[in-house]
């Protein structure tokens, strides 16, 4: 049976034994409302280590609109039960409180990772992002920790901050994990009325079109395709559409400026903004 443990002291000494005894400690962080996607990253973890610790909080500090925060779903009871399935054997579900007994004011600089895409539109995200997840790593203190490559621009900039903080973990990035009509798995979907979550679809379906029409296409060209072909879909709206260096998340202006290229985009449905990405060269 999963242990809920809602404290970093109680989860320093249910640890504590598995590292003395050399154990390799696996950590998925996740803010919960978990899916497939999810449960791909707690697999990965239980076949990779000895014992995975999955987070489950939702973050204040990198939400930038308090009416999001205040939306996003939480379902404590079905997440336990995927992760018990999962073969998890920690969830660790602290309060704000016990993240932040105190304001964290430390400030990252991930020039220029966070300078593009998400970075203009959510001011402060990803310095939230940085401040949980390394508060996770200090009390874990995990061998591995694993993410999603949806949250592409995430996942280089949580790359970047175990390079700065000279943190010891290997960071594993993990495929997209797509629902059968091809839309990328998120825990904002639940947010879709019926009828937004079939138009939603047209967003990976763009994508994967894209990476053919790339064959015979330049990359300018491209781009304006994907954009000029969601924004024709009522009730979908591109904020971004930049086709980038993978490691460098800078725009790249043709297929040869580099060995590994990715389209990254968001869209806003209605009123909520869903994101995803799909690889051209890598």
């Amino acid at each position: 049976m999963i242990k809920v443990i809602t404290t970093v002291k109680e989860l320093g000494e249910a640890l504590e034994s598995y590292r003395k005894a050399g154990k390799t400690i696996g950590l998925v962080p996740t803010m919960g409302a978990l899916h497939e996607g999810h449960a791909s990253l707690v697999r990965r973890s239980v076949h990779d280590n000895d014992v995975t610790v999955v987070s489950d909080f939702v973050n204040p500090t990198q939400f930038n609109d308090k009416n999001d925060l205040q939306n996003y779903p939480r379902t404590m009871d079905a997440d336990c039960k995927l992760l018990d399935k999962e073969g998890a054997q920690f969830v660790f579900a602290p309060s704000v409180e016990e993240m932040y007994p105190e304001p964290d004011n430390r400030q990252f600089d991930f020039t220029p990772l966070d300078k593009v895409m998400e970075g203009p539109s959510r001011p402060g995200h990803f310095n939230g992002v940085a401040q949980i997840v390394s508060k996770l790593f200090y009390a874990v203190e995990p061998d591995r920790a694993y993410f999603g490559e949806k949250d592409f621009q995430q996942l280089a900039i949580i790359r970047e901050m175990v390079r700065q903080l000279n943190l010891k973990i290997e960071i594993v990035g993990c495929p997209i994990v797509r629902e059968e009509d091809g839309m990328a798995l998120s825990s904002r979907n639940m947010l879709l009325s019926k009828a937004e979550r079939k138009l939603a679809a047209n967003i990976s379906r763009t994508l994967f079109e894209s990476r053919r029409y790339a064959r015979q296409h330049t990359l300018a060209s491209t781009r304006q395709f994907v954009i000029d072909t969601v924004n024709s879909f009522d009730g979908l709206e591109i904020e971004y559409y930049e086709i980038v260096d993978g490691n460098t998340l800078q725009p790249v202006d043709n297929w040869d400026a580099s060995s590994y290229i990715v389209g990254c985009v968001t869209v806003r449905c209605g009123k909520v903004r869903l994101i995803d990405n799909i690889k051209y060269k890598e």
